[in-house]
């Protein structure tokens, strides 16, 4: 699954439109690297968001099979470090 997709899929970003943004701006590093919205999210990597004045950082649990999840369980997919 793309990197933009999922953090919207995972409600780590509330529209698809702004996680393709922040993969433009620089803003979203897979294990360290900065990657464009296409990259492919793979379990096991660290998702890593650089802002201003604080970083926060997800290890993927598992890749979601449906376009939406409810809130609650987001902690199946998506563990914050």
């Amino acid at each position: 699954m793309r990197v933009d997709k999922f953090l919207n899929v995972v409600n780590i970003t509330k529209r698809r439109a702004i996680s393709e943004d922040m993969c433009k701006s620089g803003v979203v590093r897979i294990n360290n690297k900065v990657v464009k919205a296409s990259k492919e999210v793979k379990i096991g990597d660290i998702i890593s968001l650089h802002f201003i004045q604080y970083t926060q950082e997800y290890k993927v649990l598992a890749i979601p099979t449906t376009k939406s999840i409810p809130k609650n369980t987001q902690s199946q997919y998506v563990e914050k470090l």
